[in-house]
């Protein structure tokens, strides 16, 4: 095997790859539909707070981010619709960040379009072998994260 081969076949490099992929087309489609304002970290955002939402410290602790990143952040989703602070219903003075119907509609949306993905690169490789790949790497991160599955993800870049 050349240099190039197993840099081509490095796991890493091959699961980062497919997620690069993958993301990119999920924002090029949400941007086709209208959801242009969403970045592919508001994913991670819109994980943490779907579906009761949650405050900014939470967020940013999941996130591993600053607070004032997250208010940016959520300042420019709630700009364009797509959350609202609301009052928190135990603590008087802080906030609960919340999706909007547009931020539910878009979380729908982002679904579909994933699916529709999976569907296809499970055409391309077959169904049986996208549930053995489905199945190894549930083993896998599970074995990672002492049965934390789903694991808490988060950008790491």
């Amino acid at each position: 095997m050349n240099e190039q081969t197993n840099a081509e076949s490095d796991l890493t490099a091959l699961l980062a790859g497919s997620i690069s992929i993958l993301i990119r087309e999920l924002h090029e489609q949400l941007h086709e539909i209208g959801y242009e304002h969403i970045r592919p970290a508001h994913g991670f955002l819109f994980k943490r707070i779907t579906p009761d939402g949650a405050t900014g410290i939470e967020i940013a602790e999941y996130l591993g981010i600053t607070k004032q990143a997250v208010s940016k952040m959520v300042d420019h989703l709630e700009e364009n619709g797509y959350v609202q602070r609301t009052n928190h219903p135990t603590d008087m003075r802080g906030k609960l960040i919340v999706l909007t119907e547009h931020g539910k509609l878009a979380i729908q949306a982002k679904e579909k379009i994933v699916a529709e993905i999976e569907q296809r690169w499970a055409e391309r490789i077959g169904v049986e072998r996208m549930n053995m790949l489905k199945r190894d790497l549930i083993t896998l991160v599970g074995e990672s994260t002492g049965g934390q599955v789903p694991f808490r993800a988060r950008p790491v870049w």
